[in-house]
């Protein structure tokens, strides 16, 4: 048998407006069916209305926010002798944030009433200040993996 060809991770251009890569794989993750220039958009509304509200500077207040929100350990299912077991791992980098971006657009998306771009300005301040949805969302993983340090000698 031959092995898979290696993937290579594809370099992503930064965004236009802030020259920023991780500003630009989050507007990656919030676009749709390719419609990149309204994924801009809304990231770009939230940060003026972020500048707007808060007089600080709103790659700052992303970058903490993501940091808030990023997870340092989560749970894997893993099946050993007839029994699942809850596995801790440390989350890496790339995963911590792709996961960071995942849990706030799920919380922002969950808020109601508004236009996308104030709700994830919402969203991203609470997680600024260390609070809203995408949080706690990080403290129950969190949660369950104390829960489950036990199993931590199942890690491979």
């Amino acid at each position: 048998m031959t092995r898979k060809k290696r993937k290579f991770k594809k370099r992503i251009e930064p965004d236009p407006r802030y020259s920023n890569v991780l500003v630009a794989r989050f507007i990656n993750q919030i676009m749709k069916r390719g419609k990149k220039t309204t994924a801009q958009r809304v990231v770009y509304g939230a940060f003026d209305f972020i500048k707007e509200k808060t007089k600080k500077n709103p790659i700052e207040v992303f970058d903490k926010a993501i940091k808030n929100v990023g997870p340092l350990l989560e749970v894997r299912g893993r099946r050993i002798g007839g029994a699942s077991y809850q596995i801790p791992y440390e989350v890496r980098g790339e995963r911590r944030n792709t996961l960071a971006f995942r849990w706030i657009i799920q919380a922002t998306k969950a808020r109601k009433g508004k236009p996308m771009a104030q709700k994830l300005a919402s969203e991203l301040l609470d997680a600024y200040r260390g609070e809203g949805v995408a949080v706690k969302k990080k403290e129950d993983t969190h949660r369950m993996a104390e829960a489950n340090k036990a199993f931590a000698h199942f890690a491979i």
